[in-house]
């Protein structure tokens, strides 16, 4: 491995580790809680954060739940008394923006936003509000280019949502395996 590499690996997971550590988890219960009591969970993101929001729509099917990624050609509409995530880094991605406004305005969803922005437009429109403290560094241009901290963090942070959700349903390991679209 060159060194560049591993210096990047080294600095991406220990700022990930930061990240998590010192963000506020006060609110996941609530968080586990909206998306549990929801007749339908709703995903958005763009970009890489719309990956990570993909995987964790896709964990949530095979929770049980109705879940479905906004932007999708099979994804019904959103109802009243749905939920809906938002993962977004800036909280200023127009298309979220729009999103949530039609979700709030047009019809009574819950909003939970992941974001590193608590101050940010899209913020104003949670009901539930989970912040990554992502602080930039100089490093990150070379090491951790764009939005990787905040991305992978919501990953790991998404991924242990899930298993708060597990907990509280009562639903294993095998239950998913039987939901997942390539029974393993």
């Amino acid at each position: 491995m060159t060194i560049k590499f591993s210096e990047s690996i080294e600095y991406i997971c220990t700022s990930m580790n930061e990240v998590l550590k010192n963000s506020n988890k006060s609110d996941v219960r609530k968080t586990a809680m909206t998306i549990i009591d929801a007749p339908q969970v709703f995903v958005y993101g763009a970009g890489r954060s719309g990956l990570v929001g993909r995987t964790f729509a896709m964990r949530l099917m095979q929770l049980g739940q109705r879940a479905f990624f906004i932007g999708e050609t099979i994804t019904p509409a959103v109802k009243d008394g749905d939920c809906v995530l938002f993962v977004s880094k800036t909280g200023e991605t127009q298309t979220a923006i729009q999103a949530a406004k039609v979700v709030t305005e047009r019809v009574k969803a819950k909003v939970i936003v992941l974001t590193s922005s608590p101050d940010s437009t899209l913020a104003d429109f949670a009901d539930v509000l989970m912040v990554l403290d992502v602080v930039r560094s100089e490093k990150d241009a070379s090491l951790a280019p764009l939005g990787t901290v905040f991305e992978n963090s919501a990953m790991v942070f998404l991924d242990a949502l899930i298993a708060l959700i597990m907990d509280e349903t009562g639903e294993t390991e095998e239950d998913m395996k039987e939901r997942h679209p390539i029974l393993v």
